[in-house]
């Protein structure tokens, strides 16, 4: 059963969401560099990483899809906005978006290659998109008290085989939120550390 953005808005409203989502918003950073100058999408409830891109962005919108609610957000700079959608036809003409980041979408997408294939239309023909998608092999796909632990997870040969029958051309791929899904300060605080140790020992089983 999909999640609603009240229940969204909470988990990322807690030390634990806050916590992922920082993790989550560095390895975009990581990923695409700087967003300036470019136009964002987010699919599904990537809110909480809009808001790290939204404000130097041209534009940047957030997706989401319509039987989530009503979600808010305070969309810093100007031509943001929250759009209600459904997820087989995104209300957008071709090609609009240079940057596309997908969060608690996937997983809950009925037919995945109709999902991306819609996701392909309106990315630009050099954009760049970022799936984030909960691991099957992770512990965070088993906390069912989390976005994360919705939907059906995804291994990395899973994906990567997705996406490459999609018209994609993968250039990087990796695990992140090594963090235990657990709300307790002192988990979150060293959310840092259990970053740096779970790239070292266990690589393919972050979050």
């Amino acid at each position: 059963m999909r999640q609603d953005a009240v229940t969204l808005e909470g988990f990322y409203g807690s030390d634990l969401g806050a916590a992922a989502a920082r993790i989550l918003s560095g390895k975009i950073s990581d990923l695409w560099g700087t967003s300036k100058g470019v136009s964002v999408l987010g699919i599904g409830y990537a809110l909480p990483i809009l808001d790290n891109f939204g404000a130097s962005s041209t534009r940047a919108i957030a997706a989401i899809p319509s039987d989530y609610g009503q979600a808010k957000w305070a969309a810093g700079g100007r031509g943001n906005a929250t759009v209600s959608v459904a997820n087989t036809r995104l209300p957008f003409p071709d090609g609009m978006f240079d940057r596309v980041v997908v969060l608690h979408g996937l997983e809950e997408a009925g037919d995945p290659r109709t999902y991306l294939r819609e996701i392909w239309r309106v990315t630009a023909p050099e954009g760049r998109i970022v799936l984030a998608a909960a691991n099957r092999a992770g512990l965070w796909s088993r906390a069912t008290r989390t976005p994360f632990g919705q939907g059906r997870p995804w291994s990395r040969p899973q994906l990567l085989q997705l996406l490459s029958s999609g018209l994609f051309q993968v250039t990087a791929s990796t695990s992140t939120i090594f963090m235990p899904p657990i709300d307790l300060g002192v988990v979150t605080a060293a959310a840092d550390g259990w970053e740096t140790i779970g790239q070292f020992i266990t690589p393919g089983l972050g979050g």
